[in-house]
């Protein structure tokens, strides 16, 4: 019985039935990640009222209003000292703004985060904005949505690939929940956190954004978080203004990650340990909202401001320059705490003034526009940006001119910066992150693509003695080969000969006349000319041989080729050409002719 050929086997994607367990396994975690979202909301109303309004309460509330005076710079540097010292004696991992540590754990960590910084990351970072800190939720929901995604995988005999499909599910199910935008959650999932677009792991992780999406109404609300009166259309000849701006926010995008990463240098020269570091940030932060409160906390309110178009001129500069300041130097410190929430009031400053400058009558439309480039610039991820904030909004009448600044943005990080705000950490931990995802050309090409065909063959009743005599003699045929493919009287295949069998067969052979069959690897593990070259290379890799002899799929003894090292390199090869290698175009080669032309 022949065994089906594979082409009837291949499908668009490698995803099987194992894709609904997980996909049960991740609402769950949505219903989790939903419930871990209301909690760390909570606690950042808690800590915001309890420090600086001295009341308990657990709506969100800005600091701004408060009557505390001078006495309001002892609060963050209080909550910068809570920080440091729960990082130092509980978790170092709850430092920073969660996402560099959760794609730390799915790089190198195989996955597996640990119940402690599930606990501790929300905790320090409700204390870390509540005292004033000017940071966002989403960060350490994601850090700790992801926690608990990676503990209830870990319940499970799963793979390394399967748990970091549920961890990558709990981070994107809370960030879903805090700002009800599960497809922005998801999309977050494969820009950046995933490393793959695949069914298989994009649908486990939708349907916990889906989950987190649909509890947040009763748990956060219904709506969207920041509703607007819908803009209207930009025209086609305003799209420029939108270009232009979007421009600007790369630019602007690759200034703030500089400036964090400069203040983390800075930092890091101090003559003091890490753990004091965040009490010299609070210091900075309250310095800061001494001279503008509104650019403390969370700042939905300066969000929904922006949006609104009520905050205007000099109060837009206070805020962009007050903003930008404190929450570099507050990260560089190590705190815990988001960037979204602040990008995003930073981006909506940056185009609110960019609409006062080009005298829009609605500078909320430009707020938002400068929203997503900022955060889609800033942290490379594009169509994350766009779908945040329709999201946000349910301004749909948006979207083109969003998509243009945002792409623009996009293409000025890129090209101006090697990594974003988010890899730039991992980096500096010594992992690279590639975010260029691709269809490998093992699962593109096949076997008889690279494959030798005309392949040398030895007779497998050769005696020993006589290989080693052409072999020495030079052969031009067999002398450069690193393994022979033995044939019987009928061509048929036997075995295969390598010149690792030759080293052992002088110690280990006895026999006085031994043949190459003697010494040969008799037991073959073979390929198929119509298989992927995936699965002939995994073939290789799990018995540690460096080639395959090629059979035909309906008689094994019948030899159609060779597949060594060098037949995989090439389908790398391949594609590395037809990524570098330019050809002459149709003009080209016209404007050449006229040159050639001209100098005859």
């Amino acid at each position: 019985m022949t065994s089906r050929p594979v082409a009837d086997r291949l499908g668009d994607f490698t995803a099987d039935a194992r894709v609904l367990t997980l996909t049960l396994l991740a609402a769950v975690i949505g219903v989790v990640s939903a419930l871990v979202a209301l909690a760390l909301v909570r606690l950042i109303g808690l800590f915001t009222h309890l420090f600086y309004y001295h009341e308990i309460a657990g709506t969100l509330v800005s600091p701004a209003a408060n009557r505390l005076g001078a006495w309001a710079l002892a609060v963050p540097v209080g909550g910068g000292l809570v920080v440091g010292l729960m990082a130092r004696y509980g978790s170092e991992r709850i430092r920073g703004h969660g996402i560099p540590e959760a794609l730390e754990a799915i790089l190198i960590g195989r996955s597996r985060m640990t119940a402690k910084v599930a606990i501790l990351k929300p905790l320090s970072s409700a204390i870390s904005i509540g005292t004033g800190g000017p940071f966002g939720a989403e960060g350490p929901i994601i850090m700790t949505g992801g926690a608990f995604g990676s503990l209830f995988a870990q319940a499970f005999h799963l793979s390394t690939a399967e748990r970091k499909t549920l961890l990558v599910a709990g981070a994107a199910g809370g960030m879903a929940a805090v700002f009800g935008t599960p497809v922005a959650a998801a999309l977050l999932a494969v820009e950046l956190m995933l490393f793959e677009w695949k069914p298989r792991s994009l649908i486990p992780v939708a349907a916990a954004c889906a989950v987190a999406g649909a509890l947040r109404v009763p748990l956060l609300g219904a709506g969207p978080l920041f509703p607007v009166v819908p803009h209207p259309l930009l025209p086609g000849a305003a799209l420029a203004g939108a270009l232009g701006l979007g421009i600007a926010a790369g630019f602007a995008s690759g200034l703030l990650t500089w400036l964090v990463y400069a203040c983390e240098d800075l930092f890091r020269k101090l003559p003091i340990h890490w753990m004091w570091w965040p009490i010299l940030g609070g210091a900075v932060v309250g310095l800061g909202g001494l001279l503008y409160p509104r650019a403390l906390g969370v700042g939905y309110d300066t969000i929904d401001d922006l949006l609104t178009g009520r905050l205007v001129g000099a109060m837009l500069v206070g805020l962009l320059l007050t903003k930008g300041v404190i929450w570099a130097l507050a990260l560089g410190s190590g705190t815990s705490g988001g960037v979204l929430a602040p990008l995003l009031i930073m981006g909506g400053a940056l185009g609110a003034l960019a609409g006062n400058a080009a005298g829009a009558a609605d500078t909320g439309l430009w707020a938002a526009i400068g929203m997503g480039a900022t955060m889609g610039g800033t942290m490379r991820s594009p169509f994350t940006a766009v779908a945040f904030m329709l999201e946000l909004t349910h301004d749909v009448n948006v979207l083109p001119s969003l998509f243009v600044a945002c792409m623009a943005a996009d293409v000025v990080t890129v090209l101006l910066m090697k990594r974003s705000i988010l890899t730039e950490k991992v980096a500096r931990r010594g992992y690279h992150v590639m975010r260029e995802y691709i269809v490998s050309p093992l699962h593109q090409l096949r076997v008889e693509d690279v494959m030798e065909r005309d392949v040398p063959t030895v007779p497998a009743n050769l005696p020993l003695a006589a290989l080693f005599a052409r072999l020495a003699e030079l052969d031009p045929v067999l002398g450069r080969r690193q393994a022979w493919v033995l044939v019987d009287d009928r061509g048929r295949v036997t075995g295969l000969l390598t010149r690792g069998d030759l080293i052992r067969a002088l110690d280990e052979l006895d026999d006085d006349r031994p043949t190459v069959l003697d010494a040969a690897t008799r037991s073959l593990i073979v390929a198929y000319p119509d298989e992927l070259l995936d699965e002939a290379t995994a073939r290789m890799l799990e018995a540690n041989v460096g080639r395959l002899p090629v059979v035909s799929r309906e008689d094994h003894g019948k030899l159609v080729g060779y597949l060594g090292r060098s037949g995989v390199m090439a389908a790398w090869l391949h594609v590395a050409r037809e990524e570098h290698h330019r050809e002459p175009g149709w003009l080209t080669e016209q404007l050449n002719q006229l040159r050639s032309s001209r100098t005859k």
